[in-house]
């Protein structure tokens, strides 16, 4: 199914998250499901339709400004800060709402990547209680469900929607400026700062960071912002390597100090552009509101951990546990057994294969197998099956065509032991 034709059902603003189903779905499934999010979620706001060219069901979800609030303050979303209040990024809290920069704007508030950020966090979260079951899935009690029952193929997939508005913004800053030549001498400000600006022709046109940040998330924006900076600071080992590479000699000796010369200058080159990054990251970092992110033993569990209920020694908060012994206990006597096993076996498989093709060695010619003092050269493969003349031709490239149905197989049952012990890891 096109994601295109469900960007133009409804407008982005009815609608953050798209969860699809497959056309096969019953009507017990999608009660079942509506029903769970509706009760275990009753900030979201979620509408079923139909769409009528593929014949498939889906749930759209969205959620009102005081539930998204709420969810903000549950989620620990860091939001800017006014200047009247020390500005600054700080944990969104509903208690002072009031110190937050646009908080009266319902619309341009919350970015369309932290609705959706938001309304993600909950669905993950919507946990089954004990003995719940949907057809032939039985439910662990605290166990995600829709993961699950996306894993299950019950969900088809579960994606947000695209604004068109910020999209067709982004295309005429961002994309457009690419094929849009900038005047001379102009730096190029978005992809560095400090003390490796230079001037725009030798550099890639300005990203809009802050908008790629807004929209997409941190992790894209810092990325684009990385790339401009290293293409920018590229430009010196580049002008310098030319330069060297012009006034060399045609004579070894100058050659090699020319390569001990441009290997220093590499050298001093990276240690600076590391340290430069360094503190351009950590910029990018404080201003996006990542610098001081909490440490991963504060963070909460990703949906699919099972366990059991317990009160955390370190936040004093419910949380799901399960003992580290028992995890490597199934790491030892599960996990390495089966990796080793599997390597073994097709270790033997292509063992047999190879001495398929090879075959025995036969005796020199002209002399018995005993008298024979020197190995003769290994054969080639495939000749003692093509040295068979009675064979069709086929046939004696049996061995290797018996070999590549064995490596597909393989990579299936592979596959699904993997997925299996991922599963299993998820304790």
């Amino acid at each position: 199914m096109s994601h295109k034709a469900w960007m133009k059902t409804v407008p982005t603003e009815n609608c953050d998250v798209l969860m699809t189903f497959p056309d096969t779905t019953d009507d017990h499934t999608l009660l079942w499901l509506l029903n769970h999010i509706r009760l275990g979620i009753p900030e979201l706001i979620v509408q079923v339709r139909h769409h009528k060219h593929t014949r498939v069901y889906a749930f759209f979800v969205t959620a009102t400004y005081e539930s998204l609030l709420r969810g903000a303050d549950e989620i620990g979303l860091r939001k800017p800060v006014k200047a009247e209040f020390g500005g600054g990024m700080r944990s969104f809290s509903c208690e002072e709402d009031y110190i937050y920069e646009n908080i009266e704007n319902e619309l341009y508030f919350f970015t369309s990547q932290e609705r959706q950020n938001i309304i993600r966090y909950w669905l993950e979260n919507l946990r089954a209680k004990q003995g719940e079951s949907l057809h032939n899935i039985h439910f662990l009690e605290g166990q995600p469900i829709i993961p699950e029952l996306a894993a299950r193929g019950v969900i088809q997939q579960v994606f947000p929607l695209h604004e068109q508005r910020i999209l067709k913004r982004l295309m005429k800053s961002w994309v457009q400026a690419i094929c849009e030549a900038q005047p001379l001498g102009t730096v190029s400000r978005g992809w560095h700062g400090g003390g490796l600006g230079v001037p725009a022709p030798l550099t890639p046109p300005s990203a809009p960071v802050d908008e790629i940040c807004d929209y997409f998330g941190v992790k894209i924006a810092m990325y684009f912002a990385w790339l401009g900076f290293y293409t920018s600071a590229m430009v010196y080992p580049a002008v310098f390597g030319s330069i060297l590479y012009t006034f060399t000699e045609s004579d070894q000796t100058s050659q090699d100090i020319c390569c001990v010369v441009f290997a220093i200058f590499n050298v001093i080159w990276a240690t600076l552009f590391l340290e430069e990054w360094k503190r351009r990251g950590a910029e990018f970092a404080y201003k996006w509101g990542t610098l001081d992110t909490p440490a991963e033993s504060i963070e909460e569990p990703r949906p699919q951990f099972r366990g059991v209920k317990r009160i955390s020694p370190v936040t004093s908060a419910e949380e799901f546990y399960y003992p580290p012994w028992k995890r490597l206990l199934f790491q030892c006597l599960v996990s390495l057994p089966v990796c080793l096993s599997c390597l073994f076996f097709v270790f033997l498989l292509m063992l047999g294969c190879f001495q398929l093709q090879v075959g025995p060695r036969p005796a020199r010619a002209g002399l018995p197998a005993p008298c024979v003092l020197t190995p003769s050269p290994s054969p080639s493969p495939q000749e003692f099956v093509l040295s068979i003349q009675e064979l069709p031709r086929i046939i004696r490239f049996l061995p290797k065509i018996v070999l590549a149905v064995i490596v597909s197989a393989c990579d299936e049952v592979y596959k699904k032991i993997a997925y299996w012990l991922n599963d299993m890891g998820a304790w």
